[in-house]
């Protein structure tokens, strides 16, 4: 930029495109940028600050090392507008300019979004299009070179029309990213020094679109463009937290996409790939201004709703479940998902538990599946907790997310478990039972099924030793709920691979005690089967948990169930191992009867065992 002219004639100074720069300019780089911004007589700007013709008309002194100390020290910024309005202060400490505008091209849409301040702090805001070639923005975009001009009825802002201004192309990286406007009267004598600032500009916001677009990379799906499941969980906490503040409402849409197992295994990953990225980009496009989509899991897309209501957010489902319903897919046939959701604060307080009720609702929907074409939208707000699709879905959301550690829905299940069931009949009771050791089940990803199958295995034995219809009815219920306690047991603790711990056993011999008192003991009808749920790991020569019964202290009923716990236990298959084979499992229960087991018992078991299966 040494032979830099200014020429008059046509208000234009000819500009080296090459003054972009790839790193963050230092002090010492700024102050040696600026000395070679210099007219024909090479005079060194920092060792003779004043500019003569300027000085000569305004009668101040303007030093333009401090200019550059003071641009210096306003990088870095928390975003890019805060860094352009202190650009604009040390601007008007130094010069009385008018107003100040930066516009940056945006390849997408064609054209300059332009953002004006005024010396007043008022904003403005302007599109220029691409196509508009008379327009001064455009022509200095396209030639990289610094324009002059007297009107600027091109902003189309009506306070802004009189105003000498320079408009300056910004330049980063050998290529040029926008525009930069200074309302200056003395702007032709200040020319060098907006150069400067312009080239400053242009590598900061440069610098600052590569750390957004680098940001939201680390934050983005790959495959669908939308946020990724982390960013998603730091969204929703940030959202729910400005909901908590301003006491407003948040609602989260839960979309599962429909087959897509079936689609990547009968056509190939290519094709569910197909289906999953158009329908992200369909949300995308049909989401509200404010709404925050992102990919939730492999086929599960999750949409944040700030400010809205249950009501609100199915009216947007609908919307979105009916843009979908539009699409067909060769080889697939119509897009279809599930539609859950949930919300702040009428369905839960805790982020947590407001993605399982959302879930928990979106499995629901793909339960009760479509009417005329349209998806079943549930909201958690909607559902009998103790329905049994709603159970069902509840066990099906636990199993896929047992790691949620800290959500206290045990004790509101609790909650909802122990009321008066005396007006229910008996198979109500033993649904109800079922779904709730499911969900239990859940919990502990070891022993899926264990609780149902442990509870036919104790009636099969109970059965089979002649006892009462009432009490293998007993017995029965009693092992659907023999671990029922596990759900005051961390799931550290039962999610551990491996042999436990000595403190982590303390803990795991807590269940059949918390089973008992906190479970079946507020609730009377229940009562009964405490002596099943709290003594099943007791052992006949007194060695067992919780109180060291010995054979004769030992009921009949808890003997039962822990054979056949055990059983169970031992045929079934863990991650460290295969199950085992009945004849194993056999060998095992022989070796400890009388001293582990009942021996009688035993025998009986090991009588009927090859009929378990059946």
């Amino acid at each position: 930029m040494n032979n830099e002219q200014i020429m008059s004639d046509n208000n234009i100074i000819k500009t080296n495109s090459n003054s972009g720069v790839t790193s963050p300019i230092s002090a010492k780089r700024l102050v040696s940028k600026v000395n070679s911004l210099t007219y024909g007589n090479k005079s060194n700007l920092l060792t003779n600050p004043q500019s003569k013709s300027f000085a000569a008309e305004k009668g101040i002194t303007l030093d333009y090392k401090s200019v550059i100390d003071e641009l210096i020290k306003i990088y870095p910024v928390e975003n890019i507008n805060e860094f352009y309005s202190r650009v604009y202060g040390v601007i008007q400490q130094n010069i009385d300019s008018g107003y100040f505008a930066v516009g940056l091209y945006k390849e997408k849409s064609s054209c300059i979004n332009l953002r004006l301040q005024d010396k007043l702090g008022n904003f403005y805001s302007t599109k220029v299009f691409m196509k508009d070639t008379e327009n001064p923005l455009v022509q200095v975009f396209n030639t990289q070179e610094t324009l002059f001009k007297e009107d600027v009825s091109f902003l189309k802002l009506a306070y802004f029309k009189n105003n000498p201004s320079i408009i300056l192309p910004l330049i980063s990286v050998n290529k040029c990213i926008g525009v930069m406007i200074v309302a200056d009267n003395y702007a032709r004598q200040n020319a060098e020094l907006y150069t400067m600032i312009s080239n400053y500009v242009a590598l900061i916001s440069h610098n600052m679109e590569l750390i957004e677009t680098s940001d939201k990379l680390v934050n983005t799906d790959n495959l669908t463009l939308l946020y990724n499941h982390r960013c998603f969980q730091e969204l929703l906490a940030d959202e729910m937290s400005r909901a908590e503040i301003s006491k407003q409402n948040l609602s989260v849409i839960m979309l599962d996409i429909c087959n897509i197992t079936k689609i990547n295994r009968d056509l190939g990953h290519a094709k569910g790939d197909e289906v999953i990225k158009l329908v992200a980009e369909n949300v995308r496009k049909n989401v509200r201004e404010g709404d925050i989509a992102a990919r939730y899991g492999g086929d599960e897309l999750a949409i944040i709703l700030p400010n809205t209501s249950v009501e609100q957010a199915k009216y947007v489902a609908e919307y979105l479940t009916y843009a979908l319903s539009c699409f067909y897919i060769d080889d697939v046939g119509p897009v279809k998902v599930s539609v859950g959701i949930s919300s702040y604060p009428e369905c839960a307080n805790d982020k947590e538990k407001l993605l399982i009720l959302a879930e928990q609702a979106m499995y629901i929907s793909k339960a009760r599946g479509y009417k005329d074409g349209m998806s079943a939208i549930i909201s958690s707000a909607d559902f009998n907790f103790w329905d049994d699709v709603a159970l069902k879905s509840y066990a099906e959301v636990l199993g896929k997310r047992h790691a949620q550690l800290g959500v206290n829905f045990e004790e509101e299940l609790l909650a909802k478990f122990n009321f008066d069931h005396e007006s229910m009949s008996s198979n109500r009771i033993f649904e109800i039972a079922t779904s709730l050791a499911g969900a239990i089940d859940a919990k502990d990803p070891y022993t899926k099924d264990h609780s149902t199958s442990v509870s036919r295995y104790s009636a099969a034995l109970a059965r089979a030793i002649n006892l009462p219809e009432e009490e293998i009815e007993r017995i029965r219920l009693g092992a659907l709920l023999h671990d029922v306690g596990k759900i005051g047991i961390p799931e550290t603790v039962l999610k551990k691979e491996g042999p436990l711990s000595d403190e982590e056993w303390v803990i795991m011999k807590q269940h059949p005690t918390i089973g008992a008192e906190k479970v079946l003991m507020p609730n009377a009808s229940l009562r009964d089967l405490i002596p099943i749920v709290k003594y099943h790991h007791e052992r006949i020569d007194g060695k067992g948990y919780p109180e060291g019964l010995s054979n004769g202290n030992i009921p009949l009923a808890a003997k039962i169930v822990a054979i056949a716990d055990t059983y169970h236990a031992l045929t079934s298959d863990r991650p460290y191992r295969k199950g085992m084979s009945i004849e194993k499992a056999v060998s095992i229960l022989e070796e400890g009867a009388g001293s582990q087991w009942d021996a009688d018992l035993v025998r009986t078991f090991i009588s009927i065992a090859p009929s378990l299966g059946l």
